[in-house]
């Protein structure tokens, strides 16, 4: 018997069978008489055949039960129920919720009612076949017209489940994504809760506790418009885990990685950003997100405006003092630099470049011609001329430090500069 249970004799005789052959209320009712031999045989059939009911961490063995006999009472109730007349689907509709709550895979539960279809029909071709296997000609056609209503049942039956599931499964899923931006705002902004420390947040997140911890800061396209779409997505399936948050004008996002994946992070977001995205330098501790935002920002700030581009915040301690000393930063900027960025803009731009090559490369004039492209005394000669346009030497230490804090005090502005990545 396709039911999975051990086969029971027929509960009638040929000729009782012939009796209510073609009387389908018959039938249901015979059918009720037999409910609880039904229920054990689609129980059985369903653990026997069906691997996740097996382990009942999920759905425990009378869970399963209780399922199984409202969906058979169902379906014996509707057998002689007029056609025309609507269908009272609360039982379907209800396990499918039921079940995305409880996480159960939608192809098992669906498989799981098939089988309790199945033990029905296999029970009513028994019953009608007699002790013996003979069939009445008019009670087969009779059978095969139930046979269609029962299929029918069937179909509406999976459709009310599988509406259901999927609304609650979606349900599910925005109220987890509601959640997950809710904990990467109290990242952001160093307040979790009021009985909550930050790496509970981070837990709930499933951030690694031992990895390195990155925050992304990105421009929406137009207005909360995500410009990394599926971007969490995308870094899972590299081992990389974040969370994220969409505000009207900004992407965020609080990324943690083993030290190794790095690489692959930004090789992922530069594939996918759509716009100006920014970096903060790596970090170990959750306490320290709402400082690494800032930095991100910063770094996105750097970025010339429609650029879809990713930017690393530069790591040195100098640049983040310029972020957090906003005011001294531009009276920084302005007594160091400031007859420099009155050049004409192809002036002033090859100057900064050149000394934030010269900077960027320990003090090489080579090395920095390498990277502009230029030879080594093209170089000396800008830097000298722009030695005697700001007073500072860079032979001097003092010079040099006031220089390396100006140009850093400009990128952060986005002034002069190509930018990073």
């Amino acid at each position: 018997m396709a039911g999975g249970g051990p086969s029971q004799p027929p509960e009638s005789s040929p000729s009782a069978a012939s009796d209510d052959s073609t009387d389908s209320p018959a039938w249901a009712a015979w059918a009720a008489s037999q409910l609880p031999r039904l229920i054990d045989q689609a129980c059985a059939a369903t653990v026997e055949r069906i691997p996740f009911y097996r382990d009942t961490t999920v759905v425990d063995a009378p869970e399963l039960r209780r399922s199984v006999a409202e969906n058979l009472r169902f379906l014996i109730t509707a057998i002689t129920q007029d056609p025309a007349e609507p269908l009272d689907l609360a039982a379907p509709s209800e396990t499918g919720r039921r079940r995305a709550h409880q996480g159960a895979p939608l192809p098992e539960v669906l498989q799981c009612y098939r089988l309790v279809f199945t033990t029905l029909w296999d029970a009513l071709l028994e019953h009608t076949s007699g002790a013996h296997g003979h069939r009445d000609p008019a009670a087969s056609e009779a059978l095969l017209a139930t046979a269609g209503r029962i299929f029918e049942l069937t179909d509406q039956h999976a459709i009310a489940l599988t509406e259901a599931y999927r609304a609650a499964t979606a349900e599910l899923m925005r109220a987890r994504h509601a959640r997950r931006s809710a904990l990467v705002e109290a990242l952001l902004t160093g307040y979790p809760g009021p009985e909550a420390a930050p790496w509970e947040a981070a837990e709930f997140l499933g951030l690694h506790r031992d990895g390195l911890l990155v925050v992304v800061a990105a421009d929406t396209r137009s207005l909360a418009e995500a410009s990394l779409p599926d971007i969490e997505r995308r870094l899972e399936d590299h081992g990389i885990v974040s969370g994220w948050r969409l505000t009207p004008a900004q992407q965020l996002g609080v990324v943690s990685m083993p030290p190794d994946r790095y690489d692959k992070m930004l090789t992922v977001l530069r594939s996918t950003a759509r716009a100006r995205t920014g970096l903060s330098p790596t970090y170990a501790s959750v306490s320290d997100t709402p400082r690494a935002l800032r930095l991100a920002q910063a770094a996105l700030a750097g970025l010339p405006t429609g650029r879809a581009q990713v930017r690393e915040f530069d790591p040195s301690p100098l640049a983040a003092l310029m972020v957090y000393e906003s005011d001294e930063r531009r009276r920084l900027t302005t007594q160091v630099l400031g007859t420099v960025l009155g050049l004409p803009a192809e002036d002033r731009t090859t100057l900064l470049e050149t000394l934030n090559a010269y900077l960027d490369n320990s003090g090489s004039a080579e090395r920095a011609a390498e990277v502009l492209h230029c030879h080594a005394n093209t170089v000396r000669y800008r830097l000298r001329r722009l030695q005697e346009l700001t007073g500072r030497s860079l032979a001097d230490p003092h010079g040099v430090a006031e220089l390396a804090a100006a140009a850093y005090a400009v990128r952060l502005e986005g002034g002069g500069e190509r930018g990073r990545g």
